[in-house]
């Protein structure tokens, strides 16, 4: 509990301690009008001075239709006309109201802190051996970093040496730690659990993962979902409407009844009623509670905007390496062209690839390293995007890349039937052989787009560069509906704007990809959601929800929680709209009192805040 909500729970009980004192004081004995006001404007004014300031404060602005001039007016005019203990009952039960809207928002805001808490304080820089304590901000791209146990990477880093296991929890939601030793890359936020780790520097401060990560927490609230934006709009014009409407009513009763004091207490029963605050507060409540809830499970999304166009998802377009697959190949075959042997074939293709950082061509280095081969590196490179390679070896040229690209070089070859990906190689125009790699799917894609179609995906799609016979393994593997292979990253863009004109009215469509080679699609879907998003930069810079790690199965996760936060949305504005309303009638017809009007003002915002909450108790179920 933070020090402004014990302040304001120590207010609420003294005042409600007061009053019902002075409340029993008042049965009891019979004390004259001026006595019982000045000992009810003793509670009246510990629950609500800040009400009455801000009211004043807001007035002096030029902002006089909101909730704090409503409730000033009501509990005032309750005063006026000698309604004292209704007046205080006001004012301490909106208070509870706040104090309750100040905990929900507290315990969302608690589900996302992990991720406010990644930035780390310091970092040790080593210069010459010698180690330095400086800020972040201070690190270098190529410093030589030292990092301890228990303390957090400072920067995204190459580990140089040392071995340890990290926890990704606060990025990812996941508990178990990720080992990690000389080659591999870290990135920022992690904690280092049990060894001594050097690091080289690979992004400053600013370019690293913890710095994107928290710029994109801190705009989420930025983008607002059309329910929110609505309800803003609706707030500012129901709000002068009713307080006319009160007055209106007022008059015309006293015209009616001849009693004045009666109009004026139906009319500001009436002011207490229509308060908007129960779906003011809830709406935005509730999607804040589903980001937060999101966020419990490592996926973090830019705002409720996204999260409630997520709720009406009905086809799921997926990237294949990295996102439906493993991404990490390994070589499943080698087919040699005469005089070419296997060996050879191998040396060449590791020495074409050797400077690209494609999960192909990392496969490729690495099994040529692993039969302890010497690769020759070439002397220039040429990246052919979406098909291959050429690379230069003095007066050699070596081709690389897929059978598209050779027929393009006009390279006679003979085409490798493999379900794997298969990769053609030419030596100097000449045909050299194909390396064939698999690249396994993941162990939860096929429960994930399942769980996809239980929850009403009608068209799942897979989008990709790869060949037809591995894309199709894939896909009957994993059970993607309609496939789409070999393209090249403009076809893609073609192929999913085509899929976006079939969209019904109100429906929408994710684009699922690994954040780096589909920048464009992620940005040109209705919803771009980015996998393996921790430590990858344009996944969430370009996506609108990133999962923290390469978990597909956190999909259909995102997907419930975005409709359980529109239906808890539904749920708020039924409810409120639909007591209120019935209220009003029975308060302008005389049948209700204060205290009927409080609870169905505070009451109700309270009962919806409760439901807003349910979201954060779902989304930590397992």
């Amino acid at each position: 509990m933070t020090k402004k909500q014990k302040k304001l729970l120590w207010r609420i009980l003294a005042a409600a301690g007061a009053f019902g004192v002075i409340f029993l004081f008042d049965k009891l004995f019979s004390l004259p009008h001026v006595a019982r006001l000045l000992l009810y404007l003793v509670p009246y004014f510990i629950a609500g001075y800040d009400v009455l300031l801000k009211s004043v404060r807001h007035i002096a602005a030029g902002q006089v239709f909101d909730e704090c001039f409503l409730m000033t007016v009501a509990t005032l005019g309750a005063l006026i006309i000698g309604e004292y203990p209704e007046s205080v009952f006001v004012m301490v039960f909106y208070q509870t109201g706040e104090l309750f809207q100040s905990f929900a928002v507290e315990k969302s805001r608690r589900s996302i802190k992990n991720l406010m808490d990644i930035c780390p304080d310091t970092a040790r820089r080593l210069t010459d051996g010698i180690e330095e304590e400086i800020l972040p901000e201070e690190v270098e791209v190529g410093d030589t970093l030292l990092v301890r146990p228990g303390e957090k990477i400072p920067v995204d880093a190459k580990v140089l040496s040392g071995v340890s296991a990290l926890d990704t929890s606060a990025l990812t939601g996941e508990s178990l730690p990720r080992d990690v030793g000389p080659g591999d890359r870290v990135v920022s936020g992690c904690i280092n659990v049990s060894g001594v780790l050097t690091l080289e520097a690979a992004a400053t401060f600013g370019e690293s993962s913890v710095s994107k990560i928290l710029e994109l927490v801190e705009n989420s609230s930025m983008h607002k979902a059309k329910s929110e934006t609505f309800i803003t709009k609706f707030a500012r014009w129901y709000t002068p409407a009713v307080v006319v409407s009160a007055v209106l009513l007022a008059v015309i009763l006293s015209v009616v009844t001849k009693n004045v004091s009666d109009s004026v207490y139906r009319a500001l029963i009436f002011l207490v009623v229509s308060c908007p605050c129960a779906v003011v507060i809830s709406v935005p409540l509730a999607y804040f509670a589903g980001i937060g809830g999101a966020s419990a499970k490592g996926i973090l999304v830019k705002g409720a905007n996204y999260l409630e166009a997520l709720s009406n998802v009905k086809t799921v377009v997926f990237d294949k390496t990295g996102t439906l697959t493993e991404g990490r190949f390994s070589v499943a075959g080698l087919y040699p062209e005469a005089p070419m042997d296997e060996k050879r074939l191998l040396w060449v293709a590791a020495g074409a690839e050797y400077y690209s950082n494609h999960p192909i061509a990392l496969s490729i280095v690495n099994e040529a390293k692993a039969r302890e081969m010497k690769i020759s590196a070439p002397d220039s490179v040429e990246e052919i995007p979406g098909k291959g390679l050429s690379a230069r070896f003095g007066d050699t040229e070596v081709i690389a890349g897929s059978a598209i690209l050779l027929r393009e070089k006009n390279v006679a070859f003979t085409a490798v039937r493999d379900e794997g990906t298969v990769v053609y190689f030419a030596v100097n125009g000449q045909y050299a052989g194909a390396v064939a790699l698999i690249d396994a799917p993941k162990a939860n894609a096929a429960k994930a787009i399942a769980a996809l179609k239980k929850q009403g995906v009608r068209k799942t799609v897979m989008l990709t560069g790869d060949r037809k016979n591995a894309a199709e393994a894939i896909g009957e593997r994993v059970g993607v509906e309609k496939i789409h292979s070999s393209l090249l990253p403009e076809e893609k863009v073609e192929k999913l704007a085509a899929i976006l004109k079939e969209e019904k009215r109100g429906e929408k469509t994710v684009y699922v990809g690994d954040g780096v080679n589909d920048a464009p699609v992620l940005g040109m879907s209705d919803i771009g959601v980015a996998m393996g998003g921790l430590g990858s930069d344009a996944a969430i810079e370009a996506a609108d929800a990133v999962i923290m790690d390469d978990d597909l199965g956190k999909l259909p996760v995102l997907l419930s929680i975005a409709v359980k936060t529109r239906r808890i949305v539904a749920e708020n504005v039924i409810l409120a709209l639909g007591v209120k309303f019935a209220v009003l009638i029975l308060a302008a017809a005389g049948v209700a009192d204060m205290w009927l009007g409080v609870l169905a003002d505070v009451g109700v915002a309270v009962l919806c805040i409760l439901n807003s909450m349910r979201l954060i108790a779902l989304s930590r179920k397992k």
